[in-house]
C-alpha cells in the first residue's frame, strides 16, 4: 500500500510550491516508508510513498506510459488474469507489480477497465497531452481517497491532513461537518468530511478533472437480482467464493500474517491461510490483542458474551499456527488516542482506533501485510439489530437509535437541526437500495439493512482499519470485502443467510467441517476493548484538562456539567452511542478527541 496525492494548477511554481509539495509528501510518509516519488511540471505535481509488498525491487512511482503517469495505491488480486488478456491486445510488461496493470489497462479501456479489477485501490492518471486528471476507487472503498478545489487548483490525497497543505484549503468546519460529528460521528455520510473545503471520492465511483471542472460517475453498484441457488449451493459457493477471495490475497513479497481474535470470521481466514502455507512448506503467524487485567475487569453483556482470549488458543492450536498475543497497557491505549486522532484529521472511534493503532505498531515489527476478519457481520448478516425484531424494523440507524445520548452533552439550543439532519441521512441512504417486486417485508428490510450497514458502519471500520493500520506503515487486506462475495450476500435469502436462525448462518454452515464446532457456532462477540478502570481514570484525567480550556472553540458546544456527570457515574448511560463499540468511556474519549482535533488543525468554525 501507498500515499499518493497531486495538486493541478495553471501554473505549478516549484520554487513557490516546493514546501507544500514536502509537507504534503512528508504527511504521507507512513503509509509509505520504503520509497518516494515526485513528478512536477508547469501544469501537475504528483506524489507518490510507497510501502513494498509486491516486486519490491521494482514499481517505483509515479510510472509513465505513453501520455499518461499514474500514482497508485493498493493491491489488485487479478493482477495476472488482467495481465494476460493485456498481452493478448499487445502490450508487454516491465514489471510483476500491478500499477504497471493498471496504468495500461486504463491505456487501454480508460475508465472501463476498473470493472476489470478485483482489489482495494485508489488511483490517479493524469493525461499530459489534454491535461486531464481520472482518479478512481475500489468497489467498497477499503482504499481512501479525497480532494478539494480551491480557485484555479484542485488538490487530490490519500488523507485528509494532507490537504491543509495546500493554498486555500482551510480547516473550516461548518453547521453541517458539525452534525456529522455530533450527530452520526464516528460514522460520516460518504462523500463528505468534517471539513467544509474537503471531500471524499465515493467507492465505487470515478472522476475525470479538467479546466477547472469534474464530473463523478459511479461504475458499480448493488443490484437486487433473483437468486437461484439452492441452500446447498449458497453453502459450497460461499465457501468457494470467501476461500478464492482469501488465497488471492496471500500473496506478497514482504512478510504476511493475519489476526485471529477466536471468532468466526479470523479463524476462516487463518485456517485457510494456514492450509495454503503448509502447502508451501510454511507456518502461519497469527497475531491477537487484549488488555492488561482484562480478564479480571471482562464485563459480560449481550453485545459481548465472552471473551475472545478463552478461544483464540483453541484455534491457534488447531489450525498450528505461531501465535503471539499483544497485551496493551491502558494507559498506553489512552494516551494514543492523540495520536489516532492526527491520523484520522478528524475525531474518530477512540481506544477502538487507538488500541488497533498500537496493536498494529507491534504488529510492524515482524510483518508488513496482514489480513483481517473485518465486514463478514456487514455482508452475512452478524450483528443483534439483524435478528432482533424490536430494532429490525425502527425507522432509524439500528447502531445509534437514539440522538439524547448525543443531545444531552450539547449546550441547550446547539445545532437544533441535528436529529432532522441524522433522520435525512437514514432516509437517503435507503432512496439507492435495488430491491425485487417479488421481495417480501422482511427480504426488502434486509436488503436495506444490508446497505445501511455497508454504507455507514462498514465504511467507519474501513476507515479505522487503513488508517490505523497505515500509520503503523503495516498493510491490511480484508478479503470479505471481495466484490463478489459482497453481490452474492446481497441477493441471498434471509432464510438461507440466516442458517438455522443464527447470525452468519451460511457462512458457519459453510466451513464447519474445517473449524472446531466451538468455534463455528460461538456466538458473535466484536472487537475487544478495555475493562479495566486505568483507561477509564487517563481518559478523565485527560478530558478535564479540556473541559477547563474556555479558549477552545470547543468549549461553547460542549455541556461540561453533563460530561462531568458521566465521568462521575458512567453507569448512568444506557443507550450506547454508536453500537456495541461506544459506550460511556469511549464518549469521553470522543469528547476529548473532538477538543484534540480542533486545537492540532485550529479549526474554524463556521456556523
Amino acid at each position: 500500500m501507498c500515499g499518493i496525492a497531486g495538486i493541478l494548477s495553471e501554473n505549478i511554481d516549484l520554487r513557490n510550491e516546493k514546501e507544500c509539495i514536502f509537507n504534503i509528501s512528508r504527511s504521507l510518509k507512513m503509509r509509505g516508508p520504503d520509497s518516494k516519488g515526485e513528478l512536477v511540471k508547469r501544469d501537475v505535481a504528483l506524489i507518490h510513498r510507497r510501502l513494498a509488498v509486491v516486486d519490491i525491487e521494482n514499481g517505483a512511482q509515479p510510472m509513465s506510459f505513453g501520455k499518461y503517469t499514474i500514482v497508485y495505491n493498493g493491491e489488485l488480486y487479478n493482477t495476472e488474469e488482467v495481465r494476460r488478456e493485456l498481452e493478448a491486445h499487445g502490450y508487454s510488461f516491465d514489471t510483476n507489480c500491478d500499477t504497471e496493470v493498471v496504468l495500461k489497462a486504463f491505456h487501454m479501456w480508460r475508465e472501463e477497465s476498473a470493472k476489470r479489477f478485483n482489489g482495494i485501490f485508489a488511483y490517479a492518471v493524469y493525461n499530459h497531452e489534454n491535461k486531464e486528471l481520472f482518479l478512481c476507487r475500489d468497489r467498497i472503498g477499503v482504499k481512501p481517497l479525497y480532494f478539494a478545489q480551491t480557485g484555479s487548483a484542485f488538490a487530490f490525497a490519500s488523507r485528509i491532513e494532507s490537504l491543509l497543505y495546500v493554498k486555500g484549503v482551510e480547516p473550516v468546519c461548518s453547521r453541517e461537518g458539525l452534525c456529522e460529528i455530533f450527530m452520526l460521528g464516528p460514522a460520516k455520510t460518504i462523500g463528505k468530511t468534517v471539513f467544509k473545503d474537503i471531500k471524499e471520492l465515493p467507492p465505487a465511483t470515478y472522476m475525470y478533472y479538467r479546466n477547472g471542472k469534474f464530473s463523478i460517475k459511479e461504475y458499480w453498484h448493488l443490484e437486487a437480482r433473483e437468486f437461484s441457488d439452492s441452500a446447498v449451493e449458497a453453502e459450497e459457493h460461499t465457501h468457494y467464493l470467501v476461500t478464492d477471495a482469501i488465497r488471492r490475497q496471500l500473496v506478497s513479497d514482504a512478510p504476511l500474517c493475519t489476526f485471529l481474535s477466536g471468532g468466526l470470521d479470523s479463524s476462516i481466514i487463518s485456517k485457510v491461510a494456514s492450509d495454503s502455507y503448509a502447502d508451501e512448506g510454511k507456518t502461519l503467524s497469527t497475531y491477537s490483542v487484549d488488555y492488561v487485567d482484562n480478564d479480571k475487569y471482562f464485563e459480560k453483556s449481550a453485545f459481548q458474551p465472552n471473551k475472545d482470549s478463552d478461544y483464540i488458543n483453541l484455534i491457534s492450536a488447531h489450525i498450528g499456527s505461531d501465535h503471539k498475543n499483544i497485551v496493551l497497557n491502558n494507559a498506553d491505549v489512552a494516551e494514543a488516542l492523540i495520536e489516532a486522532t492526527y491520523a484520522r484529521s478528524c475525531p474518530g472511534f477512540t481506544d477502538v482506533d487507538s488500541s488497533l493503532l498500537l496493536f498494529c505498531k507491534e504488529v510492524k515489527k515482524d510483518y508488513t501485510v496482514c489480513l483481517s476478519g473485518e465486514c463478514a457481520d456487514e455482508i452475512f448478516g452478524g450483528y443483534p439489530w439483524y435478528h432482533r425484531s424490536e430494532i429490525l424494523f425502527e425507522n432509524t440507524f439500528p447502531w445509534s437509535r437514539s440522538t439524547y445520548v448525543r443531545r444531552s452533552i450539547l449546550r441547550d439550543g446547539f445545532l437544533p437541526e441535528g436529529e432532522e439532519y441524522a433522520k435525512s441521512a437514514y432516509s437517503d441512504t435507503l432512496k439507492n437500495v435495488s430491491k425485487l417486486k417479488s421481495d417480501t417485508a422482511l427480504e426488502k428490510r434486509m436488503r436495506e439493512m444490508f446497505v445501511l450497514n455497508m454504507n455507514w458502519f462498514m465504511q467507519t471500520l474501513l476507515v479505522r482499519k487503513d488508517v490505523m493500520s497505515m500509520e503503523s506503515s503495516l498493510e491490511v487486506r480484508v478479503p470479505f470485502c471481495d466484490w463478489r462475495i459482497v453481490e452474492y450476500a446481497y441477493n441471498m435469502p434471509w432464510s438461507i443467510k440466516a442458517y438455522d436462525g443464527r447470525e452468519k448462518g451460511i457462512l458457519r454452515k459453510a466451513f464447519e467441517d474445517e473449524l472446531p464446532e466451538v468455534i463455528t457456532w460461538r456466538k458473535k462477540s466484536p472487537y475487544p476493548k478495555t475493562f479495566n478502570p486505568v483507561y477509564l481514570k487517563e481518559v478523565c484525567n485527560m478530558l478535564e484538562i479540556a473541559l477547563s480550556d474556555k479558549s477552545s472553540a470547543v468549549f461553547d458546544m460542549i455541556n461540561p456539567a453533563a460530561v462531568r456527570a458521566l465521568m462521575q457515574n458512567p453507569e448512568q448511560m444506557k443507550e450506547p452511542w454508536y453500537g456495541q463499540l461506544m459506550r460511556t468511556p469511549q464518549v469521553l474519549a470522543y469528547v476529548l478527541q473532538i477538543y484534540l482535533w480542533a486545537k492540532k488543525y485550529n479549526v474554524e468554525f463556521d456556523y
